[in-house]
């Protein structure tokens, strides 16, 4: 009967009264969260491979503009999620944020809709391929729409990666050791939901887009971004509610580093307990940790020391937060910066990605993409492949896999979340390997039938598009170490008041990734102008003509560099004591 009603400390319910672990929280509520996931993913999922698509047959981007404009709105989406989640932690609260992201997305897809819709607000039909024509981009007034819609889809998406990943961990006691061994679970059932979400993204709406017209597309994933927030919604009785602060975890890392630096000329304490915290008793009334001092980044405690210049003391409670800091907060902005060279080593990751979600989409626009003697599948479909391979694969992963190596490691993960992310980080970069061979050989068969000038789709080399499924097998299991591993790893080490804005460190490395991708591509072609006929190696509509075999080696060398930088990081970092 005691641990019946025993209260989960840090949560309460949705009215503010303590939450019950028998009757708040767990499995059972995590499996709504887990669902809502995965129907919006199901709405957005399509965009992320398919976008490019319509901005260059429908709003007449050039190829490599086109790329760089869906990587941008990745990048966009990606990188708000810190401002998301500020807001979530110290204004709006985890599950405010998810109702109101949901919302935006829906609106937003709603204008997109439109927009495919009427012919007024688009450039009329033309053939992009056709070197005769002269094409209209989308401009003035329709292009601002254009972009109104989609930086509204860029900020909902934002809400819901920075808040809801930590509302489903927040169902969780990470103190209760059982608690703990499910929430991990969560964090690999998480890639499941986006995996299942995004299977029927890509293949029905990806379907729908490409053959019934983008309006009809654009409707289901409406439809089914509203199903997600309604079902989200039915779990508020049910949710353990993470507790609004009154400060921000971000201003309150600012605050640690403007401190140091202002304290720089003083002198160390040789006691570490001298530095300034607040006292314990003193500490339960304001519901915060209490982290003990570790002997790193020394630099960073001298925002903790008491003494002004002159050698007098000076009062806490007087104090300027921007020149005193507790202890706890010194070692929370610790937690960040000791994670800030991990965070750098994944960027690269998200560079690769991004290439598979653009140009290989492009790759297969150009290849026989015939399944049965009837049905063609749409090239944006081919990452059903790694999609489907982790939908088998997480369950095996983590009830198979996981317990084995936990009894031969003694890990409660199996491996660490570092050796974890290794692995997929060095997959990343055989992916890119293999993608330069399977374009090599795309543009043999086009040379050797005479069919470098062929129309994409209308006239189809002779070679299938499941060719492509070797590079996005490998990146699709290199996600299921990385990114997931990742997740776990932000949300594992980070305080209790940092959880959400930890999580957003991965959101933060694909947002640069992406925004990486549009800045490497304007290099490469700047850098090869003047040594190809077209103009770069990327330049044009006709990637028969590009040397796309050749950047993706680029990238490959790259990841592999990045591979190395990541051992040598990873071995440095110490795991932060959860007692």
């Amino acid at each position: 009967m005691q641990e019946k009603f025993e209260v989960v400390e840090g949560k309460v319910d949705w009215k503010g009264r303590p939450a019950f672990k028998h009757k708040h929280g767990g499995t059972r509520s995590s499996l709504l969260i887990l669902v809502a996931f995965g129907f919006e993913n199901m709405a957005t999922f399509a965009l992320a491979v398919n976008l490019i698509t319509y901005f260059n047959t429908v709003m007449h981007f050039e190829l490599a503009d086109a790329a760089n404009q869906l990587t941008n709105y990745m990048g966009a989406g990606y990188i708000l999620s810190i401002l998301m989640a500020v807001l979530a932690d110290t204004f709006l609260g985890r599950f405010k944020t998810v109702i109101i992201s949901g919302c935006l997305e829906f609106l937003a897809l709603i204008l997109l809709m439109i927009q495919a819709h009427y012919p007024k607000l688009k450039p009329q039909p033309c053939n992009m391929f056709d070197k005769q024509a002269h094409c209209e981009t989308v401009g003035g007034g329709n292009a601002a729409f254009l972009y109104v819609a989609l930086y509204t889809l860029a900020i909902g998406s934002a809400g819901i990666k920075a808040a809801l990943p930590s509302h489903g961990a927040d169902q969780f006691d990470e103190k209760d050791p059982k608690e703990a061994l499910q929430m991990s679970s969560f964090f690999n059932q998480l890639l499941l939901g986006v995996c299942g979400g995004g299977a029927a993204s890509l293949t029905l709406i990806v379907w729908i887009q490409d053959y019934k017209g983008w309006d009809w597309g654009l409707g289901i994933s409406s439809a089914a971004i509203f199903f997600g927030v309604v079902i989200f919604t039915a779990g508020l009785p049910l949710y353990r509610m993470h507790i609004v602060s009154e400060s921000s975890a971000i201003v309150q890392i600012l605050q640690v580093y403007v401190a140091a630096i202002r304290n720089r000329n003083l002198v160390l304490p040789e006691d570490s307990a001298d530095l300034y915290e607040i006292e314990r008793d003193k500490e339960a009334s304001v519901e915060e940790d209490f982290l003990p001092h570790r002997n790193i980044y020394r630099f960073l405690d001298k925002a903790a020391i008491q003494q002004t210049p002159c050698g007098q003391v000076e009062t806490p409670e007087v104090s300027s937060p921007w020149k005193l800091c507790r202890v706890t907060q010194v070692e929370n902005a610790k937690v960040i910066l000791s994670m800030v060279p991990i965070f750098c080593c994944t960027i690269v990751m998200t560079l690769c990605l991004a290439q598979l979600q653009t140009f290989s989409i492009q790759q297969g626009l150009t290849m026989d993409t015939k399944l049965t003697n009837s049905f063609h599948i749409p090239p944006a479909s081919l990452v059903i492949i790694p999609v489907s391979f982790i939908i088998l694969i997480v369950p095996i992963y983590d009830k198979l896999f996981v317990p084995f190596a936990r009894k031969l490691t003694g890990i409660p993960t199996g491996i660490t979340h570092l050796q974890r992310v290794g692995v997929g980080l060095v997959l990343s970069s055989i992916s890119m390997a293999v993608a330069a061979l399977m374009e090599a050989k795309r543009k043999g068969v086009a040379r050797d039938h005479n069919m470098l000038d062929a129309t994409p789709v209308l006239q189809p080399l002779p070679i299938s598009t499941f060719w492509l499924s070797f590079q996005f097998f490998i990146f699709g299991i290199a996600d299921l170490f990385t990114y997931v591993g990742l997740l776990e790893f932000f949300y594992s080490e980070a305080p209790k008041s940092l959880k959400s804005v930890s999580t957003c460190f991965l959101w933060s490395s694909m947002a640069l990734g992406y925004f990486l991708s549009t800045i490497v591509v304007k290099i490469v072609n700047s850098a090869t102008k003047g040594i190809t006929s077209n103009g770069g190696w990327l330049i044009g509509n006709n990637i028969n003509r590009n040397h796309l075999n050749l950047f993706y080696w680029l990238l490959s060398i790259l990841s592999f560099i990045n591979f190395c930088i990541y051992i040598s990081v990873a071995k440095r970092y110490k795991y932060r004591n959860h007692k």
